[in-house]
């Protein structure tokens, strides 16, 4: 047997040894698991994964290899991946690295031979926490003494946001969003892009004035990394545009919006990511399958005091997944509607923004009429 050359140390005090691939240098992060059964390269790409080791519950990892097009951002900055199986030879006409030599080049660190079942279920009963992943030599004793001296930082939207305005525009483009970038993936820009959006994004601690010089038709608030709470400058940016524009929100947007508004978020234990997870829609009845990647939710009981009404429920444990107010014209989900690969149930969302962004533009105010419907929060 292969004599194993890397572990995981938890502040638990609990080791899971195995093999290292992509980069071999020690990082300490916040361990948490995904359930998709496709999608390796979306995940290690996407922003929202900053400080973060993902463990991948499907055991097989790395078998079709990696496309430059499916990249959700330039520069990954995710802080490990541990797996069962990692394929190092994969088998794929679109392959043009192996996952490994992608982790290698963004030092990211990587182990596999771990039980991740075993794993995944320590991080569902004990909830997400720090991490070492160092040398199989390293003593327990050091290791832990590393966590407990280690904070992850709260700078993670600051990392990841792009320094400068960037524009994605198309030809003939019907509408103009600004984007304002926590940590944006590059399948949401895509995903405007088809419906006839040109898109301005601004940095995140872009002023109302510089967004309004370009007369958007609509705001759009991006995913991203950490605790909402750290990037006060975006809720106080929303709190200026609320009533102005129609604002469209994304998972970290979605919290943004919500405590723009007065309401308040928790951290979940291990938080929801994967692509499978059901939310019911209150205004249609409906349920849609969802990829989600999150930490932190809405407290439900202190929207009751806000002018945002809940629209959407996650099924498995009841946190809220949608909300809006129909005055501002604004409204926000929790999970990922441009997901690829992922469900593509919700998909109407950005449907949904580019109505509201016409009617507005008509002049109507009954921009999305079925919010009149009285929802219970």
């Amino acid at each position: 047997m292969k004599k194993f050359d890397r572990k995981l140390i938890l502040i638990d005090g609990s080791e899971y040894y195995g093999y290292g691939f992509g980069s071999f240098k020690e990082k300490i992060t916040e361990i948490v698991f995904n359930t998709s059964l496709v999608g390796y390269q979306e995940i290690i790409s996407d922003p929202s994964y900053t400080y973060q080791t993902v463990v991948m519950a499907y055991p097989l990892i790395g078998n079709y290899g990696i496309a430059e097009d499916d990249f959700e951002t330039e520069s990954p900055t995710i802080g490990g991946l541990v797996v069962r199986d990692y394929n190092d030879q994969p088998s794929n006409f679109r392959s043009q690295y192996t996952l490994s030599e992608i982790m290698e080049k963004y030092q990211i660190p990587g182990i596999c031979g771990i039980d991740t079942r075993k794993l995944v279920r320590s991080i569902r009963d004990l909830g997400s926490r720090k991490v070492l992943i160092t040398d199989a030599g390293t003593p327990l004793e050091e290791g832990i003494q590393k966590l407990k001296d280690y904070e992850i930082p709260k700078d993670a939207v600051s990392l990841v946001s792009r320094k400068t305005v960037e524009q994605f525009f198309i030809k003939n483009g019907a509408y103009h969003v600004a984007a304002i970038d926590c940590g944006m993936k590059q399948n949401i820009v895509r995903s405007l892009n088809r419906r006839g959006c040109n898109v301005t994004i601004f940095p995140w601690d872009a002023s109302m004035e510089e967004i309004e010089k370009i007369k958007p038709d609509g705001i759009f608030l991006s995913n991203g990394p950490g605790d909402p709470v750290d990037v006060q400058p975006v809720i106080e940016l929303v709190k200026e545009l609320r009533g102005k524009y129609p604002i469209f929100g994304i998972c970290l947007g979605h919290q943004i919006i919500s405590l723009a508004y007065g309401a308040k978020t928790y951290k979940l234990k291990f938080g929801h990511r994967g692509g499978n997870h059901p939310v019911k829609n209150l205004l249609t009845g409906k349920i849609e399958m969802t990829s989600q990647n999150h930490s932190y939710a809405v407290d439900r009981e202190s929207l009751a005091n806000t002018r945002l009404k809940v629209t959407h429920l996650n099924l498995l444990d009841q946190t809220v997944e949608g909300v809006a107010c129909e005055e501002d014209k604004v409204f926000s989900v929790q999970y990922h509607p441009e997901s690829a690969p992922g469900p593509q149930d919700s998909s109407y969302l950005f449907e949904q923004f580019i109505e509201m962004m016409e009617r507005t533009k008509n002049g109507e105010t009954n921009w999305f009429h079925s919010l009149s419907l009285q929802i219970p929060l």
